[in-house]
């Protein structure tokens, strides 16, 4: 059984009146790459900023690599890297004198850092720009250079908070190319976005948060397995009179119909040939049928089920 690197138990943050961490618990073991995901507010920052002891909290436990956190942690710090959304590098100073003073607060060994400050160059695909300054770099670049400054020092335990933000879909792809080979080499992740294609595509665990609280948490199989919308199906469509659309209602394994701007929404649970039902029905009554389209289960529809909001709500 993989070991457990990080360990959350019951964990609890009030800002006065505000509960913004309301009893969080969950476990993340060697080798994963875990997504945690919420819409804005949700508490993810702030468990991020407690998992790290930039922030005290009113109750609970934090262990990492088997110890418990503390700001004085310095051992258990000295294995964590950190790419946050914000970039959080020196104008002063060139791609390279920014990276290698980040990783000097971690390795002294000149020798040593220049090779790593070296590699993580070469990771991050930087090596035109060693002498750039960050202002003269596109956001995609200027991206990676905040990561390379988070890794360069070779971490066990990396924390992405939203590093694609804002960014092309080249430097995109590259970035999350870099994360998942960061995690072949070894390093556990957690990683946190609003795009869930991303997530869909990297990690291998997840936990949902909204309102401080774990509402849902496994694999993303484990999670569409536990959702009755397992089939939405769209139809563009014009005029259909009301009768009709409550009548789809009816349909074998529908549970919810919506009609709205010439689009008819077909949500249902279970069942192998629920297209080829909707349109018969459709059809049966003389309905225009235009686009069509059958979507199975996102994590956007996970999270709409459980909580009745867009996972993307900023």
């Amino acid at each position: 059984m993989a070991q457990t690197v990080v360990k959350i138990d019951k964990l609890v943050k009030r800002y006065k009146e505000l509960v913004a961490v309301d009893h969080l618990s969950f476990e993340i073991y060697e080798g994963e790459v875990f997504g945690l995901l919420g819409p804005n507010g949700s508490g993810k920052t702030t468990t991020i900023n407690c998992l790290l002891s930039l922030l005290s909290y009113d109750k609970g436990e934090i262990q990492i690599f088997g110890k418990d956190m503390s700001p004085t942690a310095y051992d258990i710090k000295q294995e964590i890297g950190v790419v946050m959304q914000n970039v959080a590098v020196f104008d002063e100073l060139t791609v390279y004198e920014n990276i290698d003073y980040f990783c000097g607060l971690y390795v002294k060994d000149k020798a040593k850092r220049k090779q790593l400050v070296e590699e993580a160059i070469a990771f991050v695909g930087l090596e035109d720009f060693k002498k750039f300054r960050p202002k003269k770099l596109s956001g995609g670049l200027l991206r990676r250079l905040n990561i390379a400054c988070g890794i360069a020092h070779k971490p066990k335990l990396i924390i992405f908070d939203e590093p694609t933000v804002a960014v092309d879909p080249q430097s995109r792809n590259k970035i999350l190319e870099g994360i998942t080979q960061l995690n072949r080499e070894g390093a556990t992740i957690i990683y946190t976005s609003h795009y869930m294609e991303e997530v869909e595509q990297i990690c291998s665990r997840l936990v949902i948060m909204d309102k401080g609280k774990v509402i849902a948490g496994g694999t993303i199989d484990e999670l569409k397995s536990n959702i009755r919308c397992t089939e939405t199906i769209v139809v563009e469509t014009k005029g259909i009179p009301e009768n009709i659309v409550q009548g789809a209602g009816n349909i074998e394994h529908v549970f919810e119909v919506q009609y709205d701007k010439n689009v008819l929404t077909v949500r249902c649970s279970g069942g192998k040939h629920n297209v080829v039902r909707l349109l018969g029905y459709l059809q049966d009554n003389n309905v225009h049928i235009g686009r069509v389209q059958s979507e199975r289960p996102t994590l956007n529809t996970i999270f709409l089920e459980l909580t009745g909001k867009e996972l993307r709500d900023n």
